[in-house]
């Protein structure tokens, strides 16, 4: 592994330029969303994505058995979780990736530390909400890992489950979170908890079916046996209409909040709408957005989050191709 190109941190808010800094090499979209958000909750959402990344990374590490990856993440829960030293989870991760080639994803390994630090300086009600996140995150992809296969997941019910397990569960966090910055939020949303769910449904589903070229070439798949790109895409746009209404619960003077959600939101409508209009595609690159588009969408959300009509009127403009 390449020496670190972040210095070690030894204070906390070297702890957290570390943070934003990696945020930047590790996610393009997130490191452009979550700075949108509260200063108070902007903090503990990095953090957070951090901690899925590390087990994401895990997953998608293509030489490891399952077993390895099973073992590697339940030794990251323990971490997380308190229950062991975090080297116990940072050495035998960082040799079991010896040959891994995303090298900041490695320097974020190897800052687990780092990570956890900043994770202990939030609120018991915040890191509660974090430890049940990763908690499910990480035992639901361990299970995956034993069902990874080239023919797919098994079905429908299966999908949307795996789903849920890798980001419904990061919709359910973030509500939480805004439920706990904003009264109101927390007083709408209430009854309506499904919502949150397909958010982070919707936005996982559209990564699946943008990397499912790259999944093939090493062997897995995540989509369900049986199920047509049609099914697929008609399923996401299920998912991408719940998650509308979720964003017009929150409060429009929650204008950071609300441009995180639509943000996020909106560019997997556009990905899923470029996706819809072939019949198939052999590189990822194919259906991803430009910088150019990405921005221009982006100053766009800064308009839109004030108008619910407008909100409505992008989703309904974008998505006539997945509504077929």
């Amino acid at each position: 592994m390449k020496p670190s190109k972040h210095s070690p941190a030894t204070n906390p808010s070297a702890d957290l330029a570390y943070q934003k800094a990696i945020l930047g090499s590790v996610s393009r979209t997130f490191a452009l969303t979550i700075p949108l958000l509260p200063p108070s909750i902007e903090k503990v959402v990095g953090n957070t994505y951090l901690l899925c990344r590390i087990v994401d990374t895990i997953e998608d590490a293509g030489d490891l058995s399952a077993q390895t990856k099973q073992l590697l993440s339940a030794l990251f829960l323990n971490a997380v979780l308190e229950k062991s030293p975090v080297e116990t989870f940072v050495n035998p991760c960082l040799e079991a990736l010896k040959n891994y080639g995303n090298q900041d994803e490695l320097d974020l390994i190897s800052h687990t530390p780092t990570v956890l630090r900043i994770l202990h300086t939030r609120t018991t009600q915040d890191q509660e909400a974090v430890n049940r996140c990763v908690s499910i995150m990480s035992e639901g992809m361990s299970f995956f890992h034993g069902k990874q296969n080239q023919a797919g997941l098994q079905d429908l019910p299966e999908f949307e489950k795996y789903c849920y397990v890798v980001a419904g569960v990061v919709g359910e966090l973030l509500t939480t979170i805004f439920s706990n910055h904003s009264p109101l939020f927390k007083e709408r949303i209430a009854g309506h908890e499904d919502l949150a769910i397909a958010f982070g449904q919707a936005l996982q589903m559209t990564n699946i079916l943008k990397d499912s070229p790259e999944d093939k070439a090493r062997g897995v798949s995540w989509k369900p046996v049986g199920s047509s790109q049609m099914d697929l895409l008609k399923l996401a746009y299920q998912k991408l209409q719940d998650s509308l209404n979720y964003i017009l619960l929150i409060p429009k003077q929650e204008s950071g909040i609300r441009r995180f959600c639509f943000l996020a939101f909106g560019l997997a409508v556009i990905t899923l709408s470029k996706i819809a209009t072939r019949t198939e595609f052999s590189n990822k690159d194919e259906v991803k957005l430009s910088r150019k588009a990405v921005m221009s969408f982006y100053s766009f959300t800064k308009i839109a989050v004030k108008s619910d009509t407008l909100m409505k009127a992008f989703f309904y403009l974008f998505s006539k191709s997945l509504a077929k």
